[in-house]
């Protein structure tokens, strides 16, 4: 406990609030689970941020990265984060996998573009249209062709 003297009033403040007043983040982790059959573990994470609105995902990445240390950032995937009212505090989920395969077996596609685990070849509509139309247009054998083709 420290005595803080503002304006004659005297405030007493606890050591744990005094630390999360001079980091600008950090990070506390609760319920872990490890999750066996799916390769990973599974935890919620609060994020204390006094300095910035919110914190981006790819700096807790690093940051939990250093905490579990974990060469790969791109195995840690983090979501569903909501801040409270007022600010100052986010709550969100988190998987680390062991390997990228237990990643990429089990992660929704659009976790894994944001991870940049996988690629997507952007092709225009109008190529994607022609294609749909040829498609409708043949039957059996054919139609595995033209899905090779593209």
């Amino acid at each position: 406990i420290v005595k803080v003297i503002i304006n004659t009033k005297t405030f007493f403040i606890f050591d744990k609030f005094i630390k999360l007043m001079t980091d600008p983040i950090s990070i506390k982790i609760r319920k872990v689970k490890n999750n066996i059959l799916l390769g990973r573990k599974q935890f919620i994470v609060d994020v204390v941020h006094t300095e910035k609105s919110n914190v981006p995902k790819r700096e807790l990445q690093k940051k939990l990265a250093e905490i579990f240390k974990i060469s790969d950032e791109s195995t840690i995937s983090l979501f569903g984060f909501k801040t409270r009212f007022g600010g100052l505090k986010s709550t969100g989920f988190g998987f680390i996998y062991n390997n990228i395969i237990f990643a990429r077996e089990t992660e929704p596609l659009y976790r894994l573009l944001r991870n940049k685990l996988i690629e997507v070849n952007k092709i225009s509509s109008k190529q994607r249209k022609e294609r749909k139309n040829r498609f409708k247009k043949t039957r059996g054998k054919e139609k595995s062709k033209i899905k090779n083709q593209s």
